[in-house]
């Protein structure tokens, strides 16, 4: 319902949050509850931010670093530039940032600007094969699916397909 309401927020998740709780204050009578959702909304994003990677996430991105250009492309919410890894990436680009959000080619050529790349020279690895591995294609991008849960590709077309970075590796050094 909100997103229909409001469709120009569809890649600002903080946003959507902070209206949905405006409009859950207000149905419990309370109108005057900026300042409570707000300091609300900054212990939401400082719990998001404590992420625990998978075993292998520290290790195989301090070496791919040392070889590539990484970048971070996300619908979420979450602000890399606030964790660990941050040092890995040349590049950070966050759907709410930059107003819109995968899988519109903009967001994906947007990254490949940062990076100073041309997209057919981007290689774009990600968990959602709508969002990421069809988005990342529509926008010229090669594209590699994260599939940790071993599941089927629905279609024809099926990408390149790893289970974590470690087999992203193989596949770099395999590839070139």
């Amino acid at each position: 319902m909100l997103f229909r309401s409001h469709p120009e927020l569809h890649h600002n998740l903080l946003q959507v949050r902070r209206i949905a709780m405006h409009d859950a204050f207000a149905r419990a009578g309370m109108t005057q509850a900026d300042e409570l959702i707000e300091q609300s909304l900054k212990v939401f994003m400082a719990a998001r931010n404590e992420v625990t990677f998978y075993p292998e996430v520290t290790d195989c991105l301090a070496r791919l670093s040392q070889r590539y250009a990484l970048a971070s492309l996300t619908n979420g919410n979450a602000d890399i530039t606030q964790m660990s890894i941050a040092p890995h990436f040349k590049a950070v680009v966050s759907a709410h940032t930059h107003g819109t959000s995968k899988p519109d080619p903009a967001i994906f050529h947007m990254t490949c600007r940062e990076l100073g790349c041309e997209p057919h020279e981007v290689l774009h690895v990600g968990d959602d094969a709508d969002l990421d591995v069809r988005g990342a294609r529509d926008a010229g991008l090669h594209a590699i699916w994260m599939n940790r849960d071993n599941a089927a590709w629905a279609g024809n077309d099926a990408p390149d397909t790893v289970r974590d970075l470690l087999e992203l590796e193989w596949w770099l050094a395999k590839a070139a």
